[in-house]
This record gives structure tokens, sequence and C-alpha cells, in this order.
């Protein structure tokens, strides 16, 4: 098998990402009809207590080993290649087991913590139940990051992407067949059905970890003979880079993950203990935040990767040779191509959240209702992720750790009062915790634009400049809708009478929606960029 060259590996990631993201995509349709909104917040109690720890065992790792694999690689060093993967195995050994058994001991504790004196629900020890059998994915797929990792150091990057698919494949096999034969077939509870649904994570890290471990043997990259006149690196000093580049994304990713973590534990327990909603109800919301909702944010964030794949690096380059003009007309290409894109595909979510949740999940009182509110937590996290990637590329770290964590820290903060405040004034509580989360997300994005602009002299002349042409264009979007809404009906029942639904309304919303950017130059703004790169 040969190396990927740069634009090889782009192609290939992205076919990656894209066929991963799809099949996440179409999977939830039949997993809803088979576990309902109650095993939905089941499931996303589990998954987001389970992704919360991952980050702690193996975000950054993939990163590190990365990065040294290929520089040893480069300097011809094969000993310090294998040390440096052999080490990262260890480390990573120690913490996941660690992980593990926290994760396994302490789910009881875990599950109380969630649902507090919710009743007549999923209970804690249901909750505990889901958890260690996630908990066990813990102990493989750290090991399948960090050897990712490896492989793309050694610029092996179709394996990875393939892997990728494979781990889903073999995931959504698991969650859906699972699932179904429990609680069609052997008539189980709701319990031991998304028991099974989330160890689909353990067997899918598992398989595709096996084929990496095939194709690192057949291409002998752990091969024992090293150059004589090799020079020696010391574990010590291979360990200390590992930690050294990794520690830094471990926090942020941590800290990112809490922002999930933290809505789902207070809108349970505000609308449990405080509110006092039955628990049925309260599991239909949650199950919005942390399973069915964010399945279709994915398709804003897809959007998000797609865009920024390029155009980070590229940034990242022209920084690095001191280019500041285009380092200013990169990041504001950056910046406009999401302000062109996500805003109007979140209001589209938005508008029409009652038929795009109907097509995927069926009749529901409770999701469209959330759901309207809840994408546009996408669209801050999202706008947030294309700053932080800049920032991460650029090294600046610890400008990250510090933004990110004040806005999780505005978040817990508000989440509650923004609930109760909400409920007072005659609204859907659940929306409180939502803008909670926007103003984390947006107080982080304005302190970060503000160092970047007064202390690196970032320019966000163009964008600015180009910010009322977007808010008009995002209005005369918004307005299409509402008054094609006037005549086209967006509340019958059935799954496949929505399909020629939303096409209409795409059709129109985002046609009306071009031509507007074209004939104000927007479109082509960005088809400048793209010459450009070329």
């Amino acid at each position: 098998m040969k190396k990927n060259s740069f634009i090889e590996g782009a192609v290939v990631a992205t076919v990656g990402i894209v066929i991963v993201k799809v099949i996440g995509l179409l999977y939830v349709i039949p997993f809803n009809a088979i576990i309902g909104e109650q095993g939905g917040a089941l499931y996303g109690y589990a998954y987001n207590i389970y992704q919360l720890f991952l980050a702690i065992s193996s975000a950054g790792f993939p990163f590190a080993i990365s990065k040294l694999t290929s520089e040893y690689s480069a300097l011809g060093y094969k000993k310090a290649c294998r040390d440096t993967y052999k080490l990262a195995q260890n480390i990573i050994l120690i913490i996941s087991f660690v992980i593990f058994l926290i994760l396994f001991i302490f789910a009881p504790q875990i599950g109380k913590l969630i649902i507090g004196s919710g009743t007549g629900g999923n209970t804690y020890e249901d909750i505990a139940f889901v958890i260690r059998m996630v908990s066990f994915a813990i102990l493989v797929v750290p090991f399948l990051s960090v050897t990712k990792g490896f492989l793309q150091g050694h610029k092996y990057i179709t394996p990875t992407s393939v892997s990728q698919v494979i781990e889903q494949i073999v995931r959504v096999i698991i969650i859906l067949l699972g699932s179904y034969l429990a609680l069609k077939v052997f008539n189980s509870n709701l319990k031991t059905a998304v028991g099974i649904a989330v160890s689909g994570a353990f067997f899918g890290g598992l398989v595709a970890y096996i084929y990496l471990k095939i194709k690192i043997k057949k291409l002998k990259l752990i091969s024992n003979k090293e150059q004589e006149d090799e020079v020696v690196i010391s574990k010590g000093e291979i360990c200390k880079k590992i930690l050294k580049y990794s520690i830094p994304f471990i926090i942020i990713s941590v800290i990112y993950n809490l922002y999930n973590t933290v809505d789902m534990i207070l809108v349970s327990r505000t609308f449990n203990d405080i509110l006092h909603y039955p628990s049925i109800t309260v599991e239909s919301i949650v199950s919005v935040f942390t399973t069915w909702g964010v399945k279709l944010n994915n398709i804003i964030l897809a959007i998000i990767t797609g865009l920024t794949t390029s155009l980070i690096p590229n940034i990242v380059s022209s920084y690095t040779k001191g280019n500041k003009k285009d380092v200013d007309s990169k990041f504001n290409k950056a910046l406009q191509c999401v302000l062109l894109i996500m805003v109007p595909a979140t209001l589209f979510l938005s508008l029409l959240s009652e038929p795009i949740w109907t097509l995927f999940y069926g009749d529901s009182v409770w999701g469209p209702e959330v759901y309207k509110v809840f994408v546009f937590s996408a669209l801050f996290g999202g706008l947030y992720s294309v700053v932080v990637n800049t920032l991460q590329g650029l090294s600046k770290y610890k400008l990250v750790i510090i933004t990110v964590f004040i806005g999780l820290i505005l978040n817990t903060v508000l989440d509650v009062p923004m609930m109760l405040l909400v409920h007072h004034l005659g609204y859907e509580p659940s929306h409180g915790a939502i803008y909670a989360a926007i103003i984390g997300y947006s107080v982080s994005i304005i302190i970060s634009l503000i160092v970047l602009h007064k202390k690196y002299n970032f320019s966000f002349k163009d964008t600015s400049k180009r910010l009322p042409n977007y808010v008009v264009s995002w209005l005369m979007f918004e307005i299409s809708i509402v008054l094609l809404k006037l005549v086209v009906p967006t509340t019958l029942d059935g799954r496949l009478i929505q399909i020629p639904i939303l096409i209409l309304f795409g059709v129109v919303s985002f046609g009306i929606y071009g031509v507007i950017n074209y004939f104000n130059g927007n479109l082509t703004n960005i088809f400048e960029l793209r010459r450009h790169k070329k």
C-alpha cells in the first residue's frame, strides 16, 4: 500500500467523514422507531457521559502520535516511531483502565446525579446499567484513536478512513439489530435494548482496531530493525512530547464536551426537581438535547467540517510565513463561508422543524418545539469551532482554554435561571438552557476575536463590511419560508408527505437566497477564494 499525498489524503479523509456522517444521520430513523423518546433519553444519558470520559482518555493523543511519528519518520528514526506508538499505548492503557473503573463503579451515583428525584421514567439503576455497558468501549476506542494517529503520521490515510467506516457500520448494525431483537423478538425491557445498543461502540471500535493492526503488520511499521547510525531518543523525552502535545487538546475537548453534559444534567434536574414535570415529558425533552436533536445538528456541523478542512491549514501556512494580509483574507473567508451557508441552513431547520422532525422521527409533542431553538446551539457552536480550530492551528492553546472555560462557566451559571425566567414568561423552559449555551459560545467567540485583533493584529473589516448584505439575505430567506408556509401546510401527518414539502421549501427558499447573494457579490467572493486556493 502506497502512502497518500496531501491531496489524496484530504480527499480520502473527506469521503470517509461524509460516509460516516450519512450513516450516522440515517440510522436514527429506524432506531427512534425501535426505542422511542424514552429510550433515546436513556441512550443519551449514557452516551454523553461516555463521550466526556472518552475525551479524557483519548482526545489529543491521535494528534500527538501523528505529529511525533511524522517528525521522526521524516528524520528516518524508525525506532523512535515504534517507541512513540508503544509508549502511547502504555499511557492509554493506564488512563483507560482507570476511567473504566470510575465509570463502572460509580455508575449508580452518576445516574442519580443526572435524574435527581425523577420517577416514572428511566430509573437511576437503568442509567447505571447502560453506563456500565458503554464503559467497556473505553478499553478499546482510545487504542483505536492512537493507532489512527500512528498511521496518519506515516501518511497512510486510506486505512484510517476505512476504519472509520468499518467502525460506524459495525456500531450501527449492533445498535439496530441488537435493540430490535431485544425488544421485538425476545421481549426484553428497554434498559436491556439500550444497553445492547450502546455496546455497539465497543464492538465497532474493536473490529476497526483489529483491521488497523492487520494493516500495520502488513506494512511492517513495527519492525524491530533500525538503522545502525540512527540517533537514540530516550523514552522519557518521547513521553514528555506526547503529554506536551496531548494535554492542551484533552483540556479543550473535555471542557467542550461538558457543554452537552451540563445541559443534560441541569435540564433533567430542573424539570424534575423544580418544575415537577412528569418524567416521561422530561425524558422526551432531554432526548432532544442528548440524542435526536444532536443527530440533526450534525447536518450543520458536517457543513462546518467540510468548509474548514482546507481553509484552516491554509491560514496556518500563511501565518507561519508571516503573510499577515493572506492570513486576514483567509480567516475572513472562513467566517464568511460559515455565515453564508450555516445561517440559512439553521433557519431552514428551525422554521421547518415540524416536518423535518416528523420525517426523521414521526409525530412528537415536544421534539419540534424544543428543536426549533436547539438547532441554533449548533450554529454558534460551529462558528466557535472555526475560531477554535484556527487558534489551535496557530498554537494559541492558552487562549482557547480560557475562552472555552469562560463560555462553559457562563452556560453552567445561567442554565437554571434562564430556564426559570423563560418558564415565568410563559415559554418552553428548555429554551432557556439553549439560550444559556448560545450566550456562552457568543462570549467565547467575542473574546477570541478581540484578542486576535488586538494582540495578533487580525482584521475583520472585510467580514464587517459584508455583514449588512448577509443580514438582508437572511431576512429575505426567512420571509420566503414564512410566506410559503401560508400557502403550503407543514403540519400534515405521515413521513413520506414531508419529503415533497421539504423539497419545495428548499428549492424556493435557497433559490431566492442564491439569487440575492449572487447579485450582491457574496457568492462571487467565495468563488474568488476557490480560484485563489487553486
